[in-house]
């Protein structure tokens, strides 16, 4: 597998399309459309990378979501802030015994997963609200070994949740329930079939059936894997800023994948190579 980068989106700057401070979290809607968080904002981008329309939040956001009925979480310190697809809060969750920082936000069916940096570990929810349990926290450790400070994972469609745990060099797979699955990934130095540094990899996404997108720091990058953890393919790009991290990344239906320059507060577009659709 080969990629290749389509473009740039957003960028630092004071205009009304790029980032002064922070882009933390991205996330795609049901039509394709590419959902940032950052400086208090949630910025929304349409297809061909052009700002469609923007809000602002309570908090900074860490992470952004958006989920099958168009509503945009947002995951901030203590708190979760759902919007409708407009930008109208709908509203304000809080769980002052459990919420921390909310670095991720997934789905399945009528659950609500937050990753919460703070706790090391993954919140499981019904729709109401309710707590039904915790994920990557049943262990010796107490929880996922996150040194760069964020929880984050992926969905995919039977709902095993593919979590980064970057201080053990690999994805862990959990069921819902929590039960830990298996996991791929192990240190290999500079071998890039596996993991490096001290923490790495820092963020995963689903990018396809049986597929996996993680990201690195030092030096930036995004690798794809089979679940067996077989490595398939490595994305560079002389464009990554040498200090990002905690690259955020999602994939489109088409195998696109978009990821985050949190140093150069862009994001970047890539496509299987051969594929000739922007």
């Amino acid at each position: 597998m080969q990629y290749r980068q389509i473009r740039i989106i957003a960028g630092k700057g004071s205009g009304a399309a790029q980032f002064r401070r922070e882009l933390r979290g991205i996330a795609l809607d049901a039509r394709g459309a590419l959902v940032a968080a950052g400086d208090s904002e949630v910025k929304v981008f349409d297809a061909a990378g052009a700002l469609a329309r923007r809000w602002t939040t309570a908090l900074s956001p860490y992470s952004v979501a958006v989920a099958a009925d168009g509503a945009v979480w947002a995951g901030e310190t203590g708190q979760v802030e759902v919007f409708d697809g407009a930008g109208a809060l709908r509203r304000t969750w809080k769980d002052g015994e459990r919420f921390g920082r909310i670095t991720a936000i997934g789905f399945f069916k009528g659950s609500v997963l937050l990753g919460d940096a703070s706790k090391r570990c993954i919140h499981r929810f019904d729709a109401g609200g309710g707590y039904l349990n915790s994920i990557g926290s049943d262990n010796p450790r107490g929880g996922l070994l996150i040194p760069n400070g964020v929880v984050d994972f992926g969905v995919d469609p039977q709902g095993v949740v593919h979590a980064a745990n970057p201080g053990k060099h690999r994805v862990e797979r959990y069921s819902p329930e929590g039960r830990l699955l298996g996991h791929m990934g192990k240190f290999t130095g500079p071998d890039p079939a596996g993991f490096s540094g001290c923490c790495n990899p820092t963020n995963v996404a689903v990018a396809g059936p049986g597929l996996l997108c993680v990201t690195e720091k030092a030096g930036p990058r995004a690798k794809i894997f089979d679940y067996a953890g077989r490595l398939l393919a490595m994305i560079e790009s002389p464009d990554f800023d040498p200090r990002a991290k905690n690259m955020d990344v999602v994939a489109d239906a088409r195998g696109h994948l978009f990821i985050t320059d949190p140093a150069a507060l862009a994001i970047f577009e890539f496509g299987p190579s051969g594929d000739t659709q922007p």
